[in-house]
């Protein structure tokens, strides 16, 4: 039997206008027990999690102390994700802050392509949105989990304004959450 290549999914929280982020300000994503279970089982088809190094600063260090608290309600998925090994991309750091975290300062392609090559379950990417975008741009997302909000920022981050050519993707499954997220899981289509 023929091992398949690992693929690299994107769960990511967007507005219906394609914001990542606001351009000022924190924004709030709806986040629900639904869209945890998704989200706990999404990670549990993973074991390896890809981050940029400024998102990994602050992403780390927070689920891992929700995973060490468990009176709190994310603390399942604070959990999964802190026990799931970590690759920060970096062109500034070159030893991991973190535990259970290394870094890559190779070319984002060769080594997102190494990765893949490797035995294991797939890979899973949370952001941040210049990260994500670099990733986009080098076609290197085999399956986005895109969380649409109900909601219309106007302006922000998006991680499509790196596009070079159209992006064309397969619906693989849509759910609407009761909280007025969707999920819509998407494939990318390679020619």
């Amino acid at each position: 039997m023929e091992e398949r290549t690992r693929r690299l999914k994107l769960q990511m929280q967007i507005s219906i206008d394609g914001m990542v982020a606001a351009q000022k300000g924190k924004t709030f994503f709806n986040w629900d027990d639904e869209v945890r279970r998704y989200s706990i089982a999404n990670a549990a088809n993973a074991d390896c999690i890809l981050l940029g190094r400024k998102t990994a600063m602050g992403f780390i260090p927070h689920w891992k102390s929700v995973a060490d608290n468990p009176k709190d309600a994310d603390f399942e998925i604070g959990k999964v994700i802190t026990d799931i090994p970590k690759v920060v991309f970096s062109r500034t750091l070159h030893k991991s802050e973190w535990p259970n975290a290394s870094i890559a300062n190779g070319e984002i392609v060769d080594s997102v392509n190494q990765l893949k090559q490797q035995t294991g379950k797939d890979l899973l990417v949370y952001g941040g949105a210049s990260f994500v975008a670099s990733l986009i741009a080098h076609n290197l997302i085999d399956e986005y989990h895109l969380l649409v909000n109900p909601v219309a920022l106007g302006s922000g981050q998006t991680i499509f304004s790196s596009l070079a050519d159209t992006l064309r993707l397969n619906l693989v499954f849509n759910r609407a959450f009761s909280c007025g997220t969707v999920l819509l899981h998407y494939e990318s289509i390679r020619d």
